[in-house]
């Protein structure tokens, strides 16, 4: 790959969070986009697909095409759905993503950039994750993912696929949806949080740093068949967090002290335990590898992508 602009990139979750912020960026520096949709959405040149899967079609879209960067996932398992769960993960995220992988190479891509996820190392460990540990992913969703980076890279050493993998935690930034949107209205309402007893540490990526990090591995030759870990260069507590995002929000941040210990056991009793130790619990990323492998630094701080985030939500 070249670091030259003009490739030709197919993105796949086009119309996503992170993959509108990733089409423009993208289109941006230059380069040609070819955003892969559902349904109609008025992107330019987007090419609908329907409901991604293992036996989709993928020829017309790779036609010409540079590089695959794959967004598009099931990330949570479909409502009312009698299958198993792992089937249902499995079926998108890595049946599809390696049909999708094994189209490319044929069409002559040069360059698959997956988006995987912290969870693929595991959850929970106090010590900082690397690209080197031995994955231990625990859910349903992590397995599917892990099992479709080992497929890809069996794909690029049977083709040449130059594959790049992202593992990013937790993504913020303008239009974030689910808990970190159920938190600051949180802040903004005043309520109090019985969060001020934690000592965790735990990583979080903004959008536009994680974006920039993917322009950067499709961009870069020294990304080719790299793992990376990805944050914003700080971990922090949950008590920091909820002070950071109150503070980008001109409102206090109402802490009580509630040992963890009673609050596991609420999550038990209300059937909210895995949430609760993901606010308890840590997970801190070391991401040295792609800082000095490709000279990667996050353009944003934390506190800038919290302004952001914030000021979107009002």
């Amino acid at each position: 790959m070249s670091d030259l602009p003009n490739v030709r990139v197919l993105v796949t979750g086009a119309t996503g969070f992170v993959g509108r912020a990733l089409c423009e960026r993208l289109t941006a520096v230059g380069h040609k986009i070819i955003p892969i949709v559902r349904r109609r959405s008025g992107l330019l040149n987007e090419v609908v697909i329907g409901e991604m899967g293992p036996s989709t079609d993928w020829s017309t879209a790779l036609a010409g095409c540079d590089v695959v960067v794959h967004l598009a996932a099931r990330v949570h398992k479909m409502k009312g759905s009698v299958h198993d769960p792992r089937m249902s993960y499995r079926e998108i995220n890595t049946e599809a993503t390696l049909n999708l992988g094994h189209q490319a190479a044929k069409a002559g891509v040069k360059r698959f950039v997956f988006i995987s996820t912290i969870k693929v190392n595991g959850e929970g460990r106090d010590t900082a994750y690397r690209e080197t540990d031995v994955p231990a992913p625990e859910d349903a969703y992590a397995i599917s993912k892990w099992e479709a980076e080992q497929g890809l890279r069996r794909i690029a050493r049977e083709t040449g696929l130059e594959v790049v993998i992202l593992r990013p935690p937790l993504v913020y930034g303008p239009g974030v949806k689910a808990n970190f949107l159920r938190l600051m209205k949180a802040i903004q309402r005043g309520w109090p949080l019985p969060l001020g007893a934690i000592h965790n540490r735990r990583s979080l990526l903004y959008l536009g740093n994680f974006v920039d990090a993917i322009r950067l591995c499709v961009e870069h030759p020294a990304a080719a068949g790299q793992t990376f870990l990805l944050d914003d260069g700080q971990a922090v507590s949950t008590p920091e967090l909820i002070r950071a995002v109150a503070r980008a929000m001109g409102r206090p941040a109402r802490l009580l002290a509630v040992p963890v210990g009673v609050l596991a056991f609420m999550g038990t009793l209300l059937g909210k335990r895995a949430a609760v130790a993901r606010l308890t619990g840590s997970l801190h990323v070391d991401s040295a590898a792609i800082r000095s492998r490709l000279g990667w630094m996050p353009p944003y701080s934390m506190e800038a992508g919290l302004a952001a985030t914030v000021a979107a939500a009002k």
